[in-house]
């Protein structure tokens, strides 16, 4: 409570404020009394302390350093009474607590002492207890509305109606997790001024807002078992006003449990989304329609091209223990989870072996990078360089042209991430470089690869089904020998003469000569789109 408010008590009656006027409303915990030469190490912040001064009547020097103490310890004031071995206060030590603003009391000779501290301390326990009471019955209240099966919005909306403030519950990005009417540029500035004075984890802190925005904030730190969240009351809350911040701090209990149990549905959809990644690219599944059914639990489907990132954070500081690059990982996570929420366009998130994986689905037809995977990559190593002084690098994949080629695509992000670590890079998003003709074929869309395909070996098809097989077959092998007759038939295990014939029949299906470096070129390429396409479990059809 208050020092104005203790006042008013009719044990008062008759005090004069010599000084401190502007203070007058210190917050009070306790009311103490004593006379002892060395009773300032005793003590405490909030305490208003009331004595006779016996063994400071001889001795200003003594009184002007318990004064000054005081204030230093956060004291709430200094009552002395005067009359009995002090005629009044010495004109010194008003002037230093005017100075120092600090409250100073003069007691009427005719109130005991006792008489202040007892009436005093019971006041302030009855002001104490009526507040725990009406937590115990706000805390109730929260508690059954969760047990109701009401969700948090529902616990916000009552506290909004208690405190007669809007509450908003933010996440530990300082993003709202519930509904919030106001403009997203204000947590975007939360944010900054919190990295900005590293004040992340004090409780409670109040800032306002300048032009345009001219809002007053209040933020109370929700603690789970990692992470902090956010209650984020739209008006000034003061530590002083003791039944809000009870109050407060009953939904903030009862919150914290509702998120944690949230937090750990959460996990273990987490688990389970990422053992499906990561079975998904050591090959454990037995068939490609089993990738497909599981993909489809999880939004992935298989027309459709993406790009996969593969990232990790480099260690600034080679001191970090394990438990700390634990914790360290888990926040990282929820920090890129959050900024993919915020997001425009769908990015599947999973991690593997300690590295962060992003899943981009691609709409455009185009073979250059697509912009907006490079400025999101960009964007999460600003927001974790700037929330843990970690340099967050990424490999880029070529694109997967189905669900199916997408172990590929990691394996191909997860190389380039790899050598450009050794090469000593910080903070670089890297881009793999096609070094195989396949890969390089991956990177053509895929229904015009199968196009391709069909429009080269057409004419085969149209045929015997036995002549189609044994005709593409020698001329596969053909290829494979760089066109040697000899090799070819031994390879086959026909003679010469064979071979010669079956290659004239090829020439007249194609229409054209194999000894033209084009066409054996073509013919080539459209092999090789064979064993890519068959390579991944899909059966060609013309």
């Amino acid at each position: 409570m208050k020092l104005s408010e203790l006042l008013e008590l009719s044990v008062f009656e008759g005090t004069i404020i010599r000084a401190g006027e502007k203070n007058i409303d210190y917050e009070v915990n306790t009311v103490n009394m004593m006379d002892a030469p060395d009773i300032i190490h005793f003590l405490k912040k909030d305490e208003l302390l009331i004595t006779t001064a016996f063994h400071f009547k001889d001795d200003l020097h003594s009184l002007i350093t318990l004064i000054q103490e005081m204030k230093k310890k956060g004291c709430s004031g200094l009552g002395i009474k005067t009359k009995r071995f002090l005629q009044e206060i010495p004109l010194q030590a008003i002037e230093l607590a005017q100075q120092l603003n600090f409250p100073l009391l003069e007691l009427p000779m005719h109130t005991s002492l006792g008489d202040i501290v007892h009436k005093s301390l019971n006041y302030i326990l009855d002001i104490r207890t009526t507040e725990l009471r009406n937590a115990m019955m706000t805390h109730q209240q929260f508690t059954n509305q969760i047990m109701n099966g009401q969700n948090v919005h529902k616990i916000l909306q009552s506290l909004s109606s208690l405190i007669h403030f809007q509450v908003v519950l933010l996440n530990h990005h300082l993003q709202p997790i519930t509904n919030s009417n106001h403009d997203s540029s204000i947590y975007e500035k939360l944010e900054t001024i919190l990295v900005e004075n590293d004040i992340f984890q004090q409780t409670p802190f109040t800032f306002s807002l300048l032009d345009p925005d001219k809002i007053t904030l209040t933020l109370f730190p929700v603690h789970t078992h990692k992470q902090y969240s956010y209650l984020c009351v739209f008006g000034e809350i003061h530590p002083t006003d003791r039944s809000t911040v009870l109050t407060i701090e009953q939904a903030i209990n009862v919150i914290a449990f509702e998120l944690m149990k949230e937090n750990a549905l959460k996990q273990n959809e987490r688990r389970l989304h990422n053992e499906f990644f990561n079975n998904f690219i050591n090959g454990s599944f037995t068939t490609s329609q089993e990738i497909l059914s599981r993909g489809k639990e999880f939004g992935l489907e298989n027309e459709q091209r993406y790009v996969c990132a593969v990232g990790k954070t480099i260690e600034r500081h080679k001191e970090t223990s394990f438990s700390q690059h634990r914790q360290d990982y888990e926040l990282i996570y929820d920090t890129i989870e959050a900024e993919l929420q915020r997001f425009s366009q769908t990015v599947h998130f999973f991690t593997v072996n300690g590295a962060y994986v992003l899943l981009f689905p691609l709409k455009s037809k185009q073979v250059q990078m697509d912009p907006f995977i490079l400025n999101l990559l960009r964007k999460l190593q600003i927001k974790v360089s700037t929330r843990f002084k970690k340099d967050l690098c990424f490999g880029l994949s070529n694109y997967a042209q189905q669900l199916l080629h997408v172990p590929i695509s990691y394996k191909e992000a997860n190389d380039t991430l790899y050598y450009g670590q050794l090469s000593g890079q910080e903070g670089f998003i890297e881009t793999y470089q096609p070094k195989e003709v396949p890969e390089i074929l991956r990177m053509v869309p895929y229904e015009q690869l199968k196009k391709f395909y069909s429009d080269t070996f057409q004419p085969f098809f149209d045929g015997a089904k036995k002549d189609h097989d044994v005709l593409l077959h020698t001329l596969s092998v053909y290829l494979e020998t760089h066109c040697q007759l000899s090799e070819t038939a031994k390879r086959l295990y026909v003679h010469r003469n064979t071979v010669i014939y079956r290659l004239e029949k090829c020439e007249e299906l194609i229409g054209r000569s194999l000894k033209e470096p084009d066409e054996t070129l073509r013919l080539r390429l459209a092999f090789r789109i064979k064993a890519l396409i068959q390579g991944q479990g899909e059966s060609i059809h013309v």
